[in-house]
């Protein structure tokens, strides 16, 4: 366990960026084509790599505001995550955009409107699983994954820092 939270920050990114390249590779490679609510699950991972590239070029790669934002991003994909696997299961409704049904309009205009501006993947349309898990179960459960061990980087430097400094 000390040895993962030692490394930490590694493995967070190395994750968030297998599961970017994974997608991105599925999406151009194999024409798996992701709904809104996929690539919404996706910000979080590149918020990641984003701000650890930036603190490691700071020399801050070990700093608590690191897993703090960390933290905000992790729990930012988790919430899209679930709300997907929801979506998948029909236990709650999605954004308008992730559905393919049609109100009811008034004129033709109208409707080639609503007809154009529709996304054409639906969220609840699994596109892909493996062994029967969606592809947005799987990202729940590394999310949570995350999510767990993060808070225990957290909870870690902070004691670390505050025994640092009673130590001075």
């Amino acid at each position: 366990m000390k040895k993962i939270l030692d490394n930490w920050i590694s493995i967070i990114f190395f994750l968030s960026l297998i599961a970017i390249l994974s997608a991105l590779i599925a999406e151009f490679f194999f024409d798996l084509k992701p709904c809104k609510m996929c690539l919404n699950q996706r910000y979080g991972y590149y918020a990641i790599i984003i701000v650890t590239i930036f603190f490691y070029l700071i020399h801050q790669i070990k700093n608590i505001l690191l897993g703090v934002l960390n933290q905000i991003f992790i729990v930012y994909g988790f919430f899209y995550a679930i709300w997907h696997v929801g979506i998948e299961q029909k236990l709650i409704n999605g954004p308008k955009s992730c559905s393919a049904t049609l109100a009811k309009v008034s004129s033709l205009k109208d409707l080639k409107k609503q007809i154009n501006n529709q996304e054409i993947i639906n969220c609840m349309d699994v596109t892909w699983s493996f062994f029967g898990i969606s592809i947005a179960t799987i990202n729940s459960i590394l999310l949570i994954f995350i999510l767990i061990f993060n808070t225990i980087f957290i909870i870690k430097n902070y004691y670390d820092s505050k025994k640092k400094h009673f130590q001075k």
